[in-house]
């Protein structure tokens, strides 16, 4: 089984990058650097978030010549770290590094004091990766179809669990059912810890989660794998189906990526792109991305602009539709 995400956390150390060696001078005509970089992970350490910026911030260190320092600001779903950087100083000494749960949680909360496509300039996206539709190792349903049959049969009367309103499970769980026409019942939970152990418990009968997530639960014999919900089936996991072989059109992924508070300067959001995107194709990130089941990304910077205010649009239609709401 691949090391846990967890485990390569504690490796790093939370100043890993403040004495980075020099690396070559920048070329004449670049953009003026910050004295220091503060990146910004909205959640606890020890997660997928947590510990791609701890390495891309010691890459990002050599690089630049510039200390870059990871601060964790967990809490409400990553909304006070994605505050405390929206209001930061504009000028590229702060930057956050996070996932599509800032846009599928942007979706549900009515009282966020930021805007997710106005308040943050992307930067650089780093990875995606599909997540796994999981069942218990005793559940009745053996594929897709078997789940979205007893569904349709009886709506409502399935359940799933998910990390909480607004979490990506729970906002991928929904397009499965809008897609195939049927509704499940949402259990939220505290974290995904606590959901997936009801689902191995027999108390819940699905989870859309990460593959980090599930992997030990995996690796126990407690839970199976029914489809992956990229669009098509996963180079790490090639003899698994999609979700959208059952459910025409279906795709979720996650994606992780750096953004910046909105103004910051546009040449020195450009040469950071340009830093990130040689960064997250070497050999170290690619093994960290492998952890999560994640392939590298080289997005430019409108590229992931787009992006960000695509995902932003489609889960506000969707917690529209499946009637979401934080309240």
């Amino acid at each position: 089984m691949k090391k846990t995400l967890a485990g390569l956390a504690a490796a790093l150390s939370l100043g890993l990058c403040a004495g980075a060696p020099a690396s070559a001078a920048a070329p004449a005509g670049a953009p003026a650097l910050p004295q220091n970089i503060t990146m910004v992970v909205p959640f606890p350490p020890g997660g997928s978030n947590d510990v791609f910026a701890r390495v891309l911030a010691e890459k990002l260190s050599d690089r630049l010549s510039v200390p870059v320092i990871v601060e964790n600001r967990p809490g409400a779903g990553g909304a006070i770290g994605a505050e405390y950087v929206s209001r930061a100083a504009r000028d590229g000494s702060v930057l956050m590094l996070s996932s599509s749960t800032l846009t599928t949680n942007a979706a549900v909360q009515t009282n966020l004091k930021y805007d997710v496509v106005r308040s943050f300039a992307p930067v650089a996206m780093l990875a995606r990766s599909p997540m796994a539709l999981v069942v218990g190792k005793d559940s009745p349903y053996r594929s897709v179809a078997d789940l979205l049959a007893a569904g349709r049969k009886d709506p409502g009367k399935l359940t799933y669990g998910s990390a909480g309103v607004g979490s990506v499970n729970q906002m991928a769980s929904e397009i499965m059912a809008g897609g195939a026409q049927t509704s499940f019942t949402h259990v939220p939970y505290k974290g995904m810890s606590p959901a997936l152990n009801d689902l191995a418990g027999g108390r819940v009968d699905f989870v859309i989660g990460s593959f980090a997530s599930v992997a030990s639960l995996l690796k126990g014999g407690r839970l199976r794998v029914l489809a992956v919900t990229s669009p098509g089936r996963s180079q790490f996991y090639p003899d698994l189906p999609a979700i959208g072989e059952s459910v025409p059109g279906y795709s979720v992924e996650l994606w992780w990526g750096v953004l910046a508070p909105q103004g910051a300067p546009a040449p020195l959001v450009e040469r950071l792109n340009q830093e990130i995107r040689a960064i997250v194709t070497d050999d170290k990130m690619r093994a960290m991305f492998a952890e999560e089941s994640a392939v590298p990304a080289t997005l430019t910077v409108p590229q992931f602009a787009d992006l960000v205010r695509a995902d932003a649009g489609k889960w506000k239609q969707v917690a529209e539709e499946r009637h979401i709401s934080a309240q």
